[in-house]
């Protein structure tokens, strides 16, 4: 199986949600409000949403320029990167 090339965006993005779950880890120990704490993790949860749609919508344009190359047909493609999608 090929090997799988993220967008350098994506990965920076992933970072950054790494970042914000060490943050967030310190508020806790720290015993930071629960309303800041509830704050913090709803961002990293936005972050991480918008990084595996990001994903999924790259790999599903490579699947189909792949599968059109091939004369193959997209649509069992298309919905299994629509049922990715819904498991968010």
């Amino acid at each position: 199986m090929e090997q799988y090339q993220y967008d350098p965006k994506v990965l920076n993005r992933m970072k950054r949600v790494e970042g914000q779950i060490r943050a967030i880890i310190r508020m806790m120990e720290e015993g930071k409000e629960c309303r800041d704490v509830v704050t913090q993790l709803s961002a990293a949860r936005s972050a991480l949403d918008r990084a595996s749609t990001i994903i999924v919508a790259k790999n599903l344009e490579q699947c189909i320029i792949t599968a059109q190359e091939d004369g193959e047909d997209t649509s069992e493609t298309v919905e299994e990167a629509i049922k990715m999608l819904m498991k968010r």
